[in-house]
């Protein structure tokens, strides 16, 4: 039996080793790009939000932009990413006070980023990890569902705050953010949600989920 100093470290080699340069899904060019694409992102997959992005950003070029915007041509364009209206009124609000509040930058406290309307513990950890290169564990689906399938956090454990403060205790700061994006690679790619492909898993010899070894699938 590994302790869980050797299985963190075992897991961090195989997924460096997979997944080498892993980057933020999510297409952006600017900071306030990044915090509106991941408040589009919210029950809407990055793909989706990719698709939106570009016409969205090309009629609003920067935070007065968006802050000056009819509400109504903003919830045109991102219709298709679901809950347009309230998701329109919160990007439309967070720029409005980034430039009442921060001149208009995006600010990378804790407590600054929470301020903002519409944005939770995921997307702050998101913008400290991605844009200021601090710190940061983005507990989101993926996340959630392999640190439990991992046994890294219960596997029961379904709330963000709490997966992400265990795993600040588990996985060493400087590698936090990179873990989260291959975990995040990894969860689309092999051990989705309802069918885990695990006989091309390279985590499986750390994985708490039980397969048997002639048992190339897990599901729930």
């Amino acid at each position: 039996m590994k302790s869980k100093s050797n299985k963190i470290a075992a897991l961090l080699a195989a997924l460096a080793q997979e997944y080498p340069a892993p980057i933020c899904e999510l297409n952006y060019t600017a900071p306030h790009e990044l915090l509106i694409a991941a408040r589009l992102s919210a029950q809407c997959t990055d793909k989706r939000v990719n698709a939106v992005t570009p016409e969205l950003f090309g009629r609003f070029n920067g935070v007065c932009d968006f802050a000056a915007a009819e509400l109504r041509e903003i919830e045109g364009i991102v219709k298709p990413c679901g809950l347009y209206k309230t998701k329109a009124a919160s990007i439309k609000a967070m720029c409005e006070l980034l430039l009442r509040n921060h001149g208009g930058e995006i600010p990378e406290e804790m407590d600054a980023l929470l301020a903002l309307p519409g944005i939770g513990r995921k997307t702050a950890n998101l913008i400290r990890g991605e844009l200021f290169g601090l710190p940061a564990i983005v507990a989101d689906t993926h996340v959630i569902r392999l640190s439990g399938r991992l046994g890294l956090v219960p596997q029961r454990l379904k709330d963000p705050h709490k997966v992400e403060l265990i795993l600040r205790e588990l996985i060493p700061p400087k590698e936090s953010m990179a873990f989260c994006h291959r975990l995040v690679l990894h969860g689309r790619r092999v051990c989705k949600a309802r069918k885990a492909d695990c006989c091309a898993c390279i985590l499986r010899p750390e994985c708490d989920t039980g397969v048997s070894n002639d048992a190339c699938y897990f599901e729930t």
